[in-house]
Parts: C-alpha cells; structure tokens; sequence
C-alpha cells in the first residue's frame, strides 16, 4: 500500500519535528515540542484545501487559464478551478518529487517540470527543507531548461496555527500597506490601502469575524529584507511567526471558511507575485533563457516558534 501522498521524510532538530511528502514535496507537518505549528493532515489522507503544498510555476490563481508571453499567444491552461473557471496553484502540487538528499535534519527533493500545453517550457524544481534552532527554512529554486525565456512565480501554501480553538481568538500580526481587491472568481481588480479597512493588522490585534482571502502587498520589511507574519495565542502566549525573504512581494491570507475544520487555522502564503501575474505581468519572475545569467530563481521562506 502506498499512501496518498507518497513516502515520507521525517527531520527534526531543535525541538522541531516536519514531515513532507513524496506528493507535491508537501509540508505534512510541523511541530515544536511537540505543539502543532502548522495544521497539516493525517498520513492516509490527501492534502485539503492546500495544505502545505508548493505552488510552482505560479500560485494562485490565471483568470480562464489563458495569457499570452514572448512569442507564444493565447496560451491555455487547464481550469483546475473550474467552479471559478481559474487555472490554480500551479503545475506541481500533485506531481511525485524525487529524492535528492535525507538527513537527520534536512531533505531536499527534485522535480523536473516538462513542457505541456498552457506551459511550453521545462523547468527544474528544487526544494529544501532545513531544520534548527531558527526554526524550518524552505528555499524554493527553479532553473529554466528551455532556449527561451520562461514565466515563473514561486508560492507555498502553509496553515499555522496556535492552540486548539479558533484564529478568531488569536492576535494577528501582518506587515502589508496594501490589500488587493478582488472579484468574485477572487482575480484582482483594484487594490487599495489598508489605512482604516478592516485588513489593517499592521499592528497585532485579534482576527475576531474578519473573513480574510486577500493578497497583501507593499510589505514592511527588517534590515535584512524579511517580512514577518505571527499569529499569537494571548491567553498562553504561544505564538507562530511565517518569515519570507524579498524574493516574495505578496502575502495571501486566508481565514479558511472552507476548511473541513473551519477557522482553526489561518493559511499564509508567501508568494513572488500576486493573483494573475501571469496575465498581469505584475512583479512576475523572468527566467532567462538556459545557460545565460538570470535562468535561475531561488527565495526562500520559513515558520518558527514564537515563546
């Protein structure tokens, strides 16, 4: 019997424990001293909703799955969102990651994306997850294998969480100016700042109702070039922090009504480019031709615990 998502790389180090999957290169589970981090899912069952997985070559989500690049026009993907009728989260999510190196405390895996229809350019992807003191890093590469230049944007999709009860009683904190206003197939049609919204938690402050599925932008950042997110429990003061490098311009966050267990954790999705980059344009990576400067990308992003 195999299970759904493939085999399984437990790390550990630190106090932190992960397993991820054969299945997607998936982040099934994360702890720390032995307190869930991220709500991940059980070992006989299929990632729902998204959890933990890589969304490569772009995430979110290409209106009707069509665009156009370079010379290559009205390039169609399959709607992997038909209710929406919106291309999502990539080519990869599903896909079988080949092992490349276990450790007591680290696991990398590859995955070399062929050309298709909707997507004529092949790709090698690479992941890493490390283990330490820090917490888990993950670094996200992608090298362009085809003579021409590719699109590309990077995204992951893990849900943290703190304690047993609802976000809603957490303290969220989210360093963006900018929010995305989106349509009803949740495609971007303005954007707005955040300044007196109910989006605004620039400062922490308790989720409460606040429905959240929004792309946050114009992120504030430390010296180093990091911007982080933390979700708080206020009567333990247990806490999570999502840390991403300046490769990633957006955040998605959202408060997952859909969940098979609603609201018990909140989904934040470092990502390279916002919803539509692809059609857009907007801060989308360019991966140069193979053998020239530029045809490779790497960003990397991580989860710690917050004391």
């Amino acid at each position: 019997m195999v299970a759904p998502t493939g085999e399984q790389f437990e790390i550990s180090g630190a106090g932190y424990r992960a397993v991820v999957t054969e299945g997607g290169a998936t982040l099934r589970l994360l702890e720390h001293d032995g307190r869930e981090i991220v709500s991940g899912f059980a070992e006989d069952a299929m990632p729902p909703v998204g959890r933990g997985q890589l969304l490569m070559p772009w995430p979110n989500r290409i209106r009707d799955g069509h665009y156009s690049f370079g010379g290559h026009q009205d390039l169609q993907l399959g709607l992997t969102e038909p209710s929406r009728s919106n291309a999502s989260h990539g080519l990869v999510r599903w896909a079988a990651w080949s092992l490349e190196e276990h450790s007591s405390a680290s696991v990398s895996l590859t995955y070399r994306l062929m050309a298709q229809s909707g997507y004529p350019w092949t790709l090698d992807l690479h992941v890493l997850y490390d283990v330490s003191a820090d917490g888990l890093t993950v670094t996200q590469t992608a090298t362009n294998l085809s003579p021409t230049a590719a699109p590309f944007a990077s995204g992951a999709h893990p849900y943290v969480r703190v304690g047993r009860g609802l976000v809603d009683h957490s303290e969220l904190t989210v360093p963006a100016s900018v929010r995305l206003i989106t349509d009803d197939r949740l495609i971007p049609v303005d954007e707005e700042k955040v300044d007196g919204t109910p989006y605004d938690f620039r400062v922490s402050r308790p989720v409460r109702d606040t429905v959240l599925d929004h792309a946050f932008g114009d992120l504030d950042r430390d010296p180093r070039g990091i911007a982080t997110v933390t979700l708080r429990d206020p009567a333990t003061g247990d806490g999570v922090a999502l840390w991403m490098d300046d490769t990633h311009r957006w955040i998605q966050v959202f408060s997952a009504e859909l969940d098979p267990t609603p609201r018990l954790a909140l989904a934040v999705e470092p990502m390279t480019s916002p919803p539509d980059a692809f059609r857009s344009g907007r801060d989308l990576v360019v991966l140069s031709p193979a053998g020239t400067d530029g045809d490779e990308f790497s960003g990397s992003w991580g989860i710690r615990s917050l004391a």
